[in-house]
C-alpha cells in the first residue's frame, strides 16, 4: 500500500509541475527578433511586372513597401539612386506593424542599363544599408 500511495504522490507532484511549466510558457512567450519588410511592386501594385524596358523618355512607375515589425515605432531613411546619382530621398516614421507605400515614378535617360537602387537605413544610422532592393532598367 505505501508503494502505491508513494507512486500517485509522485505522479500528483509531477503533474502539478508539469502544468506550472506550461502556465510559465504561456504567461511568458520568447520575444521574436524584429525585421522591417522592405519592397517594390510594379505598376499594377503586385510583386512583378516592374518597368524594366523602356524607351528614351518613357515614365516609369513603382510602389515602395515598408512595414514595420521591430517591436517598437522607428523611424527610417529611403534614399532611391539611379547609377550613384540620388533621385530622392525620404523620411519615414512607423509605429509598430504599421505599413506606408510610397509611389515613386522616374523618367528614363538615354538608351543603356541603369540600375536604380532603393536603400533603407533604420535611423539614426545613416552609414549601413539596413535593406535594399534594385531595379535593372534596360533604355532602348
Amino acid at each position: 500500500m505505501d508503494f502505491d500511495r508513494t507512486i500517485s504522490i509522485i505522479i500528483i507532484i509531477a503533474l502539478i509541475i508539469g502544468m506550472i511549466g506550461v502556465f510559465y510558457v504561456i504567461l511568458n512567450p520568447t520575444k521574436t527578433e524584429g525585421f522591417t519588410e522592405f519592397y517594390l511592386l510594379g505598376p499594377d501594385g503586385k510583386a512583378g511586372n516592374y518597368p524594366t524596358n523602356l524607351n528614351p523618355r518613357e515614365k516609369g512607375n513603382v510602389t515602395i513597401g515598408l512595414v514595420n515589425h521591430e517591436h517598437s515605432p522607428e523611424s527610417y531613411l529611403i534614399k532611391i539612386r539611379k547609377n550613384n546619382t540620388i533621385l530622392k530621398e525620404e523620411n519615414v516614421s512607423l509605429a509598430n506593424n504599421e505599413k506606408k507605400e510610397i509611389f515613386f515614378e522616374f523618367t528614363a535617360g538615354p538608351s543603356g542599363e541603369y540600375k536604380i537602387e532603393f536603400d533603407l537605413y533604420k535611423l539614426p544610422d545613416t552609414q549601413n544599408i539596413y535593406r535594399s532592393v534594385f531595379l535593372l532598367v534596360n533604355v532602348n
